[in-house]
């Protein structure tokens, strides 16, 4: 099997292996007073620490939830009731057209339902929000924001966003500042204070961590209003027994990811860069979405180290992800969350991709068990999937226009 589809899982560190085994040999509910109870809440605030060292945040601003979805709702629509209690004027939300729907879909959801009016900010053609694109949008009428949330990089295309300068747009009007990091943790240099946001996604599965636990960065000063109660854990924010195990893997996977990010990282943008030419190569067609991976605006990466993502002129993503799964090439057509659903990505949409190319796009994403066997794999197969899967399309095309069909 090659596996190109990182971006939706990577497989689970073996060190965070070990340390999740290990403490699933213990026991202990992590809010009891006895012995047991204090252990587990021992084990809880080690890891706490050890996050909070590697992405640059205080062990009081690590608030441990079930993945990146949950911390996305938790963010946007925590900090959204918290922001409007404190000031009824304040119902703005803005997020970037190419979120996560984690993030927008809990925005629309407070469109819905909470009086909230949401506006998307527009991106360039690589899928990045300019600073001056959301100082105009605050500028509409900034006492009525509530929040703002832009992803640090596109799960789909791999863009970076200037987070840094986003921020610093928010803070000069005191606007909170969300960023879902998930795809950049262990792959970019993330660090919570000095990137200035208000609250940072992250993700245990994309790290090489283990599934259903991830967490909130939630700055000291944040208000953010529960969306769920119970027994007041983690500052009151997120109630529930806490998962002790999972936590305990997830804090080894950042340690790694981050320690080993930079090696990492020259070594996936080397793979990554060979998959590019080696698809150019041999389909002249394709084309390259998000940014090209030069260096970005505040000199650092542009685009993920391992993201590629093509569109195939006269294709459909569906049938190309099914001929390459076929020969053992595992890869999606866009956020793994949505795969299956027969229709363009919003991301590649909002890029200005007309539907037809956003349609027959695939995502191809490197990890940390990828090697040049699997770039040469794909290369091998391409060419002739991409055929295959034009031909049928065209074949299909003329079938719904003959007469013969249209009388059927």
């Amino acid at each position: 099997m090659t596996y190109l589809d990182h971006a939706a899982t990577t497989p689970i560190l073996p060190e965070a292996a070990a340390a999740l085994t290990g403490a699933l040999s213990t026991f202990g509910n992590a809010s009891s007073l006895h012995s047991s109870g204090r252990r587990a809440r021992r084990a809880v605030e080690e890891s706490r620490e050890v996050i909070a060292a590697a992405l640059g945040a205080r062990p009081s601003e690590v608030v441990f939830t079930s993945g990146g979805t949950e911390s996305d709702n938790l963010a946007v629509k925590g900090i959204f009731w918290a922001r409007r209690a404190q000031d009824p004027a304040r119902t703005r939300v803005l997020v970037s057209a190419t979120e996560h729907h984690a993030v927008l879909d809990a925005a629309l959801w407070l469109a819905d339902h909470a009086g909230a009016e949401v506006t998307l900010l527009e991106v360039d053609d690589f899928g990045r929000v300019h600073e001056d694109t959301l100082r105009a949008a605050i500028a509409e009428d900034p006492a009525s924001v509530a929040l703002v949330s832009v992803m640090w990089a596109n799960n789909e295309v791999g863009t970076v966003n200037p987070v840094r300068e986003l921020a610093a747009t928010c803070a000069a009007h005191g606007i909170p500042f969300h960023t879902d990091a998930v795809q950049a943790i262990g792959a970019l240099p993330v660090d919570f204070a000095a990137c200035g946001a208000s609250a940072l996604t992250v993700s245990g599965h994309k790290v090489g961590g283990p599934y259903g636990v991830g967490v909130l960065l939630l700055g000291r000063d944040v208000a953010c209003t529960p969306i769920s109660h119970g027994g007041g854990q983690e500052r009151d924010v997120r109630s529930g027994t806490l998962d002790v195990p999972a936590i305990v893997a997830l804090a080894t996977a950042v340690r790694i990811a981050t320690a080993q990010r930079a090696e990492r990282a020259a070594r996936l943008a080397a793979l990554r860069d060979e998959l590019i030419r080696e698809v150019r190569v041999r389909l002249s067609a394709a084309v390259l979405n998000g940014d090209p991976g030069q260096s970005g605006m505040d000199g650092g990466p542009s685009r993920l180290p391992g993201n590629a993502h093509f569109s195939f002129p006269g294709c459909e993503g569906d049938s190309l992800l099914m001929l390459l799964d076929a020969k053992g090439i595992e890869c999606s057509t866009g956020s793994a969350c949505t795969a299956g659903v027969a229709q363009p990505s919003h991301v590649l949409l909002a890029m200005g991709l007309a539907p037809a190319l956003a349609r027959g796009s695939l995502r191809f994403s490197l990890g940390h068990t990828s090697t040049v066997a699997d770039v040469r794999a794909l290369a091998e197969a391409i060419g002739p999937v991409v055929e295959r899967a034009r031909s049928a399309g065209l074949a299909g095309l003329r079938r719904a226009k003959s007469p013969a069909a249209a009388e059927v």
